[in-house]
């Protein structure tokens, strides 16, 4: 195995960073265009994010994205016939469902005449959800839109072989028996090995999990330093938790179950503890544990979003504006899981905006590694001027100003919904903490990745 190599390993511990910066506040401006329509997020909510495999393992997709635009529904009181579309991302799609979206829809009571369609881009599907409403508005073709994502990795489609599906159907189309019996002697009992959903790049045939280990050894991250930032996000997303601060949470009465009232992943732990899990992908010297990676999880999310000036004459008091957005790629073996260190200084700089701007930052925490990956490269000028093509480092974003209410990490990982929960943690946080921008990442399979302003709405 090769193992790419950056000269990361003097830069400051995890410990160390939350104490390098301090928060600045002043005035700023807006972030308005001349001649562009001001897109703002009313509101948006969540069904509680659960481990895969426990109360919503009997549902399918559709019934989660209609429990999140139900909740959306009740929280916002918006009447049904003024959302002009309805966009859900996804990433491993139910068959009976593929349009995710519009089956959700139709089952929330949402009109037969309202359009809805499905995006999946892997972890970043609710993003794209998200910005191809806010460009729908910004163009003028839409005013109301609504946006969100579902994942459900309880039930995951299994195939049946290659072999066996070419069988099953030739067999369909044979016209005689003789056919029939021909095709049924060319059975083998290997036909019978399941085909499970792809765990792995398609182009380079390596697990996401396997690709952060090495990007962890690329940058010199420790197990240590892992661990302990998987802790900071469960200290956290629990302290949010108990503080009612997590108030895009919806309840969700599961058919036959109890109500579901919140995340069910949360699990503070020690680092004592953490430290005698065994490596999960590179055995045995890898450093990515279950402890610290994000666990497959169940869950979905929407967002009202909507014209500025169509929410006001709705009589809405709107949460945040949507801003300037980028979307980033890159090599996906080597650099699959750096999204944030590419997409965070072009947003900035499309904003007219710097490091020291943003009050709330808000990164999708796929795996320790890849969170500390992505603070070592940012802080390098190094990596910038060698692989970004930059003069200057991109800037360590402060601890005190990330992902204050957990991340992924803690909070769950629904594939297709964690971009909203990064938008709506972000609003939330600025109107909670009195900032004015918030500066929402994320990586995604494929080595791409995603970034949008978010500024809050004047109080």
């Amino acid at each position: 195995m090769t193992i790419l190599t950056y000269p990361f390993k003097n830069l400051p511990t995890a410990s160390k960073w939350a104490l390098r910066f301090s928060v600045q506040t002043k005035t700023k401006k807006t972030l308005a265009k001349p001649n562009i329509r001001n897109v703002v997020v009313v509101d948006g909510v969540r069904t509680p994010f659960l481990l895969s495999g426990t109360s919503y393992k009997d549902l399918m997709p559709h019934d989660l994205a209609r429990a999140a635009l139900t909740g959306l529904l009740h929280r916002t009181s918006v009447p049904k016939e003024v959302v002009d579309y309805i966009i859900f991302g996804t990433v491993i799609q139910e068959v009976k469902t593929s349009n995710v979206a519009r089956e959700a829809a139709l089952g929330a009571g949402f009109s037969d005449k309202t359009p809805a369609h499905t995006v999946t881009m892997a972890c970043i599907s609710a993003n794209q959800a998200m910005t191809t409403g806010v460009g729908l508005i910004a163009s003028g073709q839409c005013d109301v839109i609504v946006a969100g994502g579902v994942e459900l990795m309880s039930d995951v489609p299994i195939r049946h072989s290659r072999k066996m599906r070419k069988l099953m159907l030739d067999l369909n189309k044979a016209k005689s028996m003789g056919q029939r019996l021909s095709l049924i002697s060319k059975f083998r009992f290997n036909f019978l090995a399941p085909e499970l959903p792809a765990v792995s790049e398609f182009s380079t045939s390596e697990t996401m999990g396997h690709s952060a280990d090495r990007l962890a050894a690329a940058f010199a991250v420790s197990r240590l330093e892992q661990d302990e930032y998987a802790l900071r996000s469960h200290s956290l997303a629990k302290k949010a938790q108990d503080e009612g601060l997590l108030s895009d949470v919806v309840p969700f009465k599961v058919p036959g179950k109890d109500t579901v009232t919140k995340d069910n992943g949360i699990r503070p732990s020690s680092l004592e503890q953490m430290a005698k899990l065994k490596p999960a992908f590179i055995k045995p010297y890898g450093t990515v544990t279950a402890a610290n990676s994000s666990f497959l999880t169940d869950g979905a999310s929407a967002m009202l979003i909507m014209a500025e000036e169509k929410a006001l004459a709705m009589g809405y008091k709107p949460k945040a504006y949507l801003r300037d957005f980028m979307y980033v790629s890159q090599d996906p073996k080597d650099q699959l899981l750096l999204g944030p260190t590419y997409a965070t200084p072009k947003v900035l700089e499309k904003a007219g905006l710097t490091m020291n701007d943003i009050d709330a930052f808000e990164f999708h925490e796929a795996f320790s590694g890849q969170i500390l990956a992505n603070f070592k490269a940012m802080d390098s000028d190094w990596f910038a001027e060698n692989y970004m093509g930059r003069k200057t480092k991109v800037g360590l974003p402060p601890l005190e100003k990330f992902n204050n209410w957990g991340g992924s990490l803690s909070l769950g990982h629904p594939f297709g919904a964690t971009g909203c929960r990064l938008v709506m943690a972000a609003a939330n946080r600025l109107r909670k903490e009195g900032g004015q921008y918030g500066l929402v990442a994320a990586c995604a399979a494929g080595g791409q990745g995603h970034a949008m302003i978010v500024e809050a709405y004047p109080k």
